[in-house]
């Protein structure tokens, strides 16, 4: 920011000498009518703002010079440079450039003990002050990554803690994981003119965790990319696989051979895996060979589930295969096997073949419900139009039947009457 002098203000304070501090009322009152007349010179200079151990420039320029003398001062107001001459013996500061328009002089080695205003003096009549003030940033002396647990098992909740020590101002930490950021907890301490931040963040792991990197990252004007990182260790039970090695395609059909695998992948590796079938006990023919389980001559009790189980430190796991022996004529879609893994039981299969049947018994069911009430309905229909025409039956000729037709119900209640 760029500042420009003003004079005998009360609020910018004059260095005068010993005579100058004794000058009468009158001397001091004409003062400041000149000042008030906007006599002068403009005196500019900017605020530095360096980092620790860098160098600071400080500079002194004068608009409209008319060869006034120009000296810059210290926080402590002792002279560092009058004109081109240093009578400080501070040999961090060197003249960068001397004129009658400017006085540029460079600190070396900043630290935060140089920190303050450091003031640029004209001698005009009347004299001029203006200060500049030099900001010391401090990046954070080192960053830290605790981990609660070296190791996690998957689904814990593990804490972690980044520490940005001893910077100024104070830091402000952002976490991620891989490339995506989370949010964390942080707490500022000062101490004296230094702060240090310490950031927690909470974090449940999964499977998909393990080996990704989670990163403390520090927004700080004094740095730029600074971090630290920590892999995550995570620990979990077995993915379990089956897959049909034989036959690749098709039907599994009555005499054909079956043979299957079993993959098993977790941290740390599954070291137990076995085969089973789960309802029932195995068929002495069924040779398993490690995690290959292999029938030569399938027959139909081989039907059912058949199991492979893997387990580690962390836990266990398995996967099902269902297995439907076709006959050998068999030409239909093959069943679909299902393999996948399970922690109480696999999703089993839906056979094609068992739900054609369902739906054809259910149609047959319902064309036969048809043809019953077809013939039902058919037979009641015919004995109405046979009670209609009883009376005209009985008749000696065509007069006599459309008689007896249009009064066969009261003469067949009659003969219930006489008959009673």
């Amino acid at each position: 920011m760029e500042r420009v002098s003003e004079c005998c203000r009360g609020s910018v304070p004059l260095v005068l000498s010993g005579n100058e501090q004794c000058q009468s009322r009158e001397r001091k009152m004409a003062l400041q009518c000149a000042c008030e007349r906007g006599d002068g010179q403009n005196l500019v200079t900017e605020d530095v703002t360096v980092v620790e151990g860098d160098v600071a420039t400080i500079s002194c320029r004068v608009k409209n010079s008319d060869d006034s003398v120009i000296q810059l001062l210290n926080p402590n107001r002792q002279t560092i440079y009058f004109r081109d001459f240093r009578p400080l013996k501070d040999s961090r500061f060197q003249l960068v450039n001397f004129s009658n328009s400017e006085l540029r002089v460079s600190l070396t080695n900043v630290s935060i003990s140089d920190e303050g205003r450091y003031f640029c003096q004209l001698y005009t009549d009347p004299p001029q002050e203006i200060y500049t003030t030099i900001t010391v940033l401090v990046p954070p002396r080192n960053l830290v990554i605790d981990i609660q647990k070296e190791v996690a098992v998957e689904g814990e909740e593990i804490e972690l803690n980044c520490t940005a020590m001893a910077s100024r101002p104070a830091t402000t930490i952002r976490w991620f994981k891989g490339n995506k950021e989370l949010t964390g907890k942080s707490e500022v301490e000062q101490w004296s003119d230094m702060y240090t931040v310490t950031s927690q963040l909470l974090l449940k792991v999964g499977r998909e965790d393990d080996g990704v990197p989670v990163i403390c990252l520090v927004d700080h004007p004094a740095v730029k990319d600074l971090q630290t990182q920590r892999y995550l260790e995570v620990m979990y039970k077995p993915q379990v696989r089956v897959s049909q090695n034989y036959p690749v395609q098709g039907l599994t059909r009555e005499g054909e051979p079956l043979e299957l695998s079993c993959a098993a992948f977790g941290k740390p590796q599954p070291t137990d895996m076995r085969w089973l079938r789960v309802d029932d006990e195995m068929p002495q023919h069924v040779v398993v060979s490690g995690s290959n389980l292999l029938i030569s001559n399938l027959n139909k009790t081989d039907n059912g589930t058949y199991r492979c189980e893997a387990s580690n430190a962390v836990g266990k796991s398995h996967a099902d295969y269902m297995l439907f022996v076709y006959d050998t004529t068999a030409t239909t879609e093959p069943a679909v096997h299902d393999s996948r893994a399970g922690e109480e039981g696999a999703i089993r299969s839906v056979d094609h073949a068992v739900v054609g049947g369902v739906v054809a018994v259910v149609v047959f069911a319902m064309l036969c419900l048809l043809i019953i009430l077809g013939r039902y309905f058919a037979r009641h229909k015919g004995t109405y139009f046979t009670h209609e025409a009883k009376g005209a039956d009985d008749a000696a000729d065509a007069d006599t039947a459309i008689i007896n037709a249009e009064g066969g119900q009261n003469n067949s209640e009659e003969k219930k009457e006489y008959f009673i």
